[in-house]
């Protein structure tokens, strides 16, 4: 059993890994943590650099639970990459972070929660960050 968090590194992303782990840590599911980006190298401001990268790894193996993290970046969608990636692990629950966005922005830049939400084909479980 598998649960994929989607992360980028903002206080959005970490309450989304924590609850990733949280959950994880219930019912001992491995968890697939996915950074998804539009490419594959650095200019995309959520792409984890290597020292990014190591961290969120170190993080999850203090965690004590089983995770591998995948870091695509392609020309499809976030979105798509975190229902892929859902769909290659056969994700029992999607966990996603939330962050208070203007209807403008949404309309603009497109929402990656809403189409996960709209598009899963399990539980998708959104998280904000405490503040």
């Amino acid at each position: 059993m598998t649960i994929v968090v989607g992360y980028v590194n903002n206080p959005a992303g970490h309450a989304a890994l924590d609850r990733g782990i949280a959950e994880a840590k219930k019912d001992g599911r491995d968890l697939v943590v996915v950074n998804a980006s539009r490419t594959s190298d650095r200019r995309d401001s959520y792409r984890l650099g290597e020292g990014e990268m190591k961290s969120v790894q170190d993080y999850l193996s203090r965690s004590g639970v089983q995770a591998q993290v995948l870091a695509r970046g392609s020309e499809y969608e976030p979105a798509e990459q975190i229902l892929d990636a859902a769909a290659e692990a056969g994700a029992q629950l999607i966990v996603l972070g939330t962050r208070k966005r203007t209807p403008v922005g949404k309309f603009l830049l497109g929402s990656t929660i809403q189409r996960v939400i709209l598009e899963a084909v399990c539980p998708v479980l959104c998280v904000k960050a405490s503040h």
